[in-house]
């Protein structure tokens, strides 16, 4: 086992390495920029060290630095959490160069895969379909336009490294494509150091189905099943769900099965993710992508499956076999992931920044939360606006909404705006209920589900109110019964039901 690991990362994606380290009796390193000096997980880990100024390429995006402070402080692993450095292959070389484990891929894996154009040759290769695509530059030169004329309009332009949704535009004619394709490539450029482009047919309403896998580095690849991640806002996913709504069990094994096939064509070792759009109507689905890291959401899929998957992580770095049987995997209840960023969902989900007077999140079976802020906090400009993930897991999928109405009603954040109020539009109405969905759902309601008017406003605020006062008075009382907050009622009162 690993003795000393150093955490590349900050907030709650931090926090959950350094836990998951004190679980195996392992000794956690953080590191921290100024701006994060007074965080939560800088005071957790076993011991904490200065990485450099606030801004991430001084700080977080330092290979040398963070290399450098392993090195100094005696690490032989590094958890680079996900985003920063956690997909860089130049990184996972530095600490291979270096004689110190990254806890992830090899770099040749994530070269090989984190580059969007060799991932689909790889699922090529494995005999997974993949939606028509080609490779191009930041012009729309003679071979582009032809080959864009081959697969048909409407396409999506895509950095070929990277993720996140940063740098992808679609493209309806080619005068669109004309002026997204060095629009893109200065995003990709900008993002992630590198402006390779690829251009893939654009599928009107697929739903986002990713594949959660884990390989030891004695050839055993296990998948931990999939997880529903279509509720997106500008590609950006607001809320994830396992199992998914939309897959029959015998969808849900082939799914599964040819993210399997792709890992192990790949030679993949650690966690990853495999990424599917799904064409609900025809029953097919096409590779997209492989997420060479942890993914935000992952906390959904340990909830259902009871597995720990950092634990995993730390294992199969640490060169030990997955004792664990692919039938011995199941899938148990229903679990839903709500992102809680410091945005303003009112005013086109603007950045909240400042002091956090209020933190209180709510507890209870079934509940918890992945915070990465406390009361007294503040929140910058200098990184992303995630403050914490709220994850219900309930009995099936009704009994997880309906938790998770509950638990955001009690989720109380003073000082900064937040998307609560957002997701609780979002979980009432019906066709989420229903799982009635697409990756393009949340922009073509977006007006529907950000209405606010000021009379609005107060009334549920008055009610929320109302519904923590009648909470306290019915567990002073021992009453049993929920109470259930509906915004999407013709009343914004509390209802007991």
């Amino acid at each position: 086992m690993l003795k000393r690991v150093l955490i590349a990362n900050r907030g709650e994606i931090a926090l959950r390495v350094i836990r998951a380290c004190r679980k195996l009796g392992v000794h956690s390193i953080a590191v921290f920029s100024d701006a994060d000096a007074h965080l939560p997980f800088v005071r957790e880990a076993d011991e904490a060290h200065y990485l450099g100024p606030s801004p991430s390429a001084d700080s977080y995006l330092n290979i040398a630095r963070i290399v450098q402070l392993a090195q100094d402080h005696e690490a032989d692993g590094i958890h680079p959490g996900y985003g920063f450095l956690a997909e860089n292959a130049l990184f996972a070389k530095a600490c291979e160069d270096a004689g110190i484990k990254f806890i992830g891929p090899s770099s040749a894996a994530i070269d090989r895969l984190g580059d969007k154009r060799n991932a689909k040759e790889v699922a090529e290769q494995a005999g997974v379909p993949v939606t028509p695509w080609f490779k191009c530059s930041g012009q729309a030169d003679s071979e582009t336009v032809k080959a864009v004329q081959q697969i048909g309009f409407p396409v999506m332009v895509k950095p070929a490294a990277g993720g996140g949704g940063k740098g992808m535009h679609r493209a309806d004619n080619l005068e669109d494509l004309t002026m997204m394709l060095p629009k893109a490539a200065r995003e990709a450029k900008a993002s992630f150091g590198d402006d390779s482009l690829l251009v893939e047919k654009f599928l009107p309403a697929p739903r986002h189905i990713e594949v959660q896998i884990v390989a030891d580095e004695h050839g055993k690849v296990l998948h931990f099943f999939e997880r529903e991640c279509s509720l997106q806002r500008r590609h950006q996913k607001l809320l994830e769900e396992t199992p998914s709504p939309s897959l029959t069990p015998q969808q849900r094994a082939k799914i599964c099965a040819d993210a399997v096939k792709i890992a192990r064509t790949a030679g993949y070792t650690n966690a990853g993710t495999c990424e599917f759009l799904y064409d609900e109507q025809a029953g097919n689905w096409y590779f997209c992508e492989v997420n060479t890291r942890l993914q935000v959401e992952h906390p959904v899929t340990e909830q259902v499956t009871g597995v720990d998957l950092v634990e995993l992580q730390l294992r199969v770095a640490s060169g030990e076999k997955l004792e664990l049987e692919q039938e011995q995997i199941k899938q148990n209840g229903h679990a839903i992931e709500l992102r809680i960023n410091s945005e303003d969902p009112f005013f086109e989900f603007m950045p909240s920044l400042g002091y956090i007077e209020a933190f209180e999140p709510p507890e209870g079976d079934g509940i918890r939360v992945d915070a990465g802020y406390h009361t007294g906090d503040s929140v910058t400009q200098f990184y992303d606006s995630l403050i914490a993930k709220l994850i219900v897991h309930g009995k099936d999928r009704k009994a997880a909404i309906d938790l998770a109405l509950q638990a955001l009603a009690r989720f109380t954040v003073v000082g900064v705006s937040t998307t609560i109020p957002f997701h609780m539009s979002l979980l009432c109405h019906p066709d989420v209920v229903k799982g009635a969905f697409n990756i393009h759902w949340v922009e073509k309601h977006m007006l529907e589900l950000t209405r606010r008017e000021r009379g609005q406003e107060a009334a549920v605020l008055a009610a929320l109110m109302e519904y923590r006062h009648l909470q306290k008075v019915r567990a002073a009382q021992g009453k049993a019964g929920e109470i259930a907050f509906d915004p999407w009622s013709s009343s914004s009162l509390p209802r007991l039901r």
